[in-house]
């Protein structure tokens, strides 16, 4: 299972309606904070709804926990009740009876009178005590008409003052239209609040991934590219049940190729496993991608042959250089230094760059991985094709015990990471080492 292949505490992308897991989007937000002021200032009845998978059972979930003690609850997850069937289930919920009487007392044999008159009994008595009840239906779109209007009828349960039960009907986009019913108008009056959970856009699910990687804690750091967070979305549609079941595939998949870094290709192999249909304009996209990266790759390739063939002619021309040093026809230069920053000219000579000194942290918190080099030379020459790109390059020595140095070369920093992932995707047409890294791992050997 890749939960423990990277060491995750719990399923990242699991289905189950998890508070802990929320992720709160601009319409999640406003949706809860909807909701917690109705039933506060105790306004009777209160709708929410949002398409299949949007998550407003997780958010009914997150409801029932930030309610205080003095608040007696009850979640109702089968819709499919008659009226003395959702009566009995107040009563056990709100502790008036036990799960016994339901199923052999006086409780199971009581006519719906009776079972009215105890749950009005019960909600006068926490007036004095200002308690309050709230009760919510989660799948409210599948409830019958009659139960509707039963809950209508045990909504007016109330005192001269307030309402003495709270009610939110929590259901899909077509509870809206059975509302409208003409048989459930006086039901549809006495809404006061309607909010709608939406699907994510493309920053929030960037952040939503990020969030539950974050929640599971776990200990190799997975990362999405650029490339394939587009393509989440797109296949998903910001739903954010859609988006779990493409990125837990997309987990099985880098697991059995022992990779941490998502990318395109691993989402679309999920995709296939959903039997979910690629765009086709992802599907260009995606050879667009690959032959713009190899048209860098010749293009370096082509730098680094012009290069060699410069110093050809150097030598044909003007002779070796090392054996005119020795003949003192060359002016002698020192070497440069292990300890010498990267970047920096030898003395004697102008400098024509700046040191490759790491930008502060307030400039952003990810970089890009380029390469690490035990030769100095090799640093420089990446160095030199990085900065033909413009690319903000710096290095970080590392100091092995033997007092050898390992140049690592990163760009950044980036205060986003979508920005970070798009450098990674161009400086790894040229080094397939190139990975997005933060400010913990530069030092890493």
């Amino acid at each position: 299972m890749y939960e423990e292949y990277y060491g995750f505490v719990q399923p990242p992308f699991s289905l189950t309606p998890d508070p802990r897991f929320l992720y709160r989007s601009e319409s999640h937000d406003v949706a809860l904070q909807q909701v917690w002021q109705a039933i506060q200032r105790k306004e009777g009845f209160i709708v929410l709804t949002g398409d299949i998978g949007t998550g407003k059972t997780t958010l009914s979930r997150t409801l029932l926990e930030q309610f205080d003690p003095t608040t007696f609850t009850a979640l109702v997850l089968n819709p499919f009740l008659s009226v003395e069937e959702l009566l009995r289930e107040l009563l056990v919920s709100y502790g008036v009876a036990s799960k016994s009487a339901l199923r052999a007392g006086r409780l199971a044999a009581a006519s719906k009178h009776e079972l009215v008159r105890a749950l009005h009994d019960f909600l006068l008595s926490l007036v004095p005590l200002r308690g309050s009840a709230v009760l919510i239906v989660d799948e409210a779109q599948h409830l019958s008409p009659e139960v509707l209007e039963e809950i209508r009828i045990v909504s007016n349960l109330e005192t001269n003052e307030q309402k003495l039960l709270q009610i939110v009907l929590v259901g899909q986009l077509n509870l809206l239209d059975m509302l409208r019913d003409a048989k459930l108008r006086q039901l549809d009056q006495r809404v006061s609040i309607r909010c709608l959970l939406e699907p994510l856009n493309r920053e929030e699910v960037e952040a939503y991934i990020t969030h539950r990687l974050w929640v599971a804690r776990g200990e190799t750091a997975v990362t999405f590219t650029a490339d394939a967070l587009d393509l989440v979305h797109t296949l998903s549609e910001g739903v954010p049940r859609r988006i779990n079941l493409i990125c837990d595939r997309a987990l099985m998949a880098a697991c059995r190729t022992q990779t941490a870094r998502i990318d395109a290709p691993l989402v679309r192999e999920a995709a296939t496993a959903l039997g979910l249909a690629v765009p086709q304009s992802m599907e260009r996209r995606e050879v667009v991608r690959r032959a713009v990266g190899r048209t860098w790759r010749v293009a370096a390739i082509a730098l680094a042959m012009a290069v060699a063939a410069s110093l050809a002619f150097v030598v044909y021309a003007v002779g070796n250089p090392l054996e005119l040093l020795q003949a003192g026809s060359l002016p002698a230069r020192s070497a440069p230094s292990l300890e010498m920053p990267l970047g920096a000219t030898p003395p004697g000579v102008p400098e024509t760059v700046p040191a490759l000194t790491p930008p502060p942290w307030g400039s952003g918190r990810y970089s890009v991985f380029v390469a690490a080099f035990d030769e100095p030379r090799a640093a420089a020459r990446a160095v030199t094709v990085l900065r033909a790109r413009n690319l903000p390059v710096y290095a970080v020595d590392i100091r092995a015990g033997d007092g050898s140095v390992r140049r690592r070369l990163f760009v950044g920093r980036f205060r986003v990471r979508a920005e970070a992932d798009a450098t990674q995707q161009q400086v790894a047409s040229v080094f397939a080492s190139a990975r997005v890294t933060t400010g913990a791992q530069e030092r890493i050997p």
